[in-house]
């Protein structure tokens, strides 16, 4: 059974930092590409960031280049969401996903698990 378990969120002030984790298992991690996704309320699930298998590999929405930075720990089949210079625009509940493939993909659909996710809340 697999389970994508995501920690580390709360509430920071805008420009704070916050960095997530997601515990992932019942799965080959080194063989799953890693993804993050958000959803605000009332609004649609977005892409956030991707990783390869190897973390040799990875991309990011516009709206998060050069604050956010994902990588992963194979050894620890953990995934982690590095957040700095947090917007309030940035508040959403962050959800992990994995894929089965080595082909990174932004799509929502193309991806097989994901976790609960975990609130982040930016106060202005």
């Amino acid at each position: 059974q697999v389970q994508l378990v995501e920690s580390g969120g709360g509430l920071v002030q805008a420009g704070g930092s916050l960095r997530l984790s997601c515990a992932a298992s019942g799965l080959t991690f080194s063989t799953y590409t890693m993804a993050w996704f958000r959803q605000a309320p009332g609004k649609e699930r977005e892409f956030v960031a991707t990783i390869s298998w190897s973390g040799g590999n990875r991309y990011y929405a516009d709206s998060v280049k050069g604050r956010f930075t994902i990588s992963r720990d194979n050894a620890k089949n953990t995934l982690y969401l590095q957040m700095n210079s947090l917007k309030p625009e940035d508040a959403a509940v962050y959800i992990c996903a994995a894929r089965a493939s080595a082909v990174q993909t932004t799509i929502e659909r193309e991806y097989d698990y994901w976790g609960q996710g975990t609130q982040v809340t930016v106060s202005s």
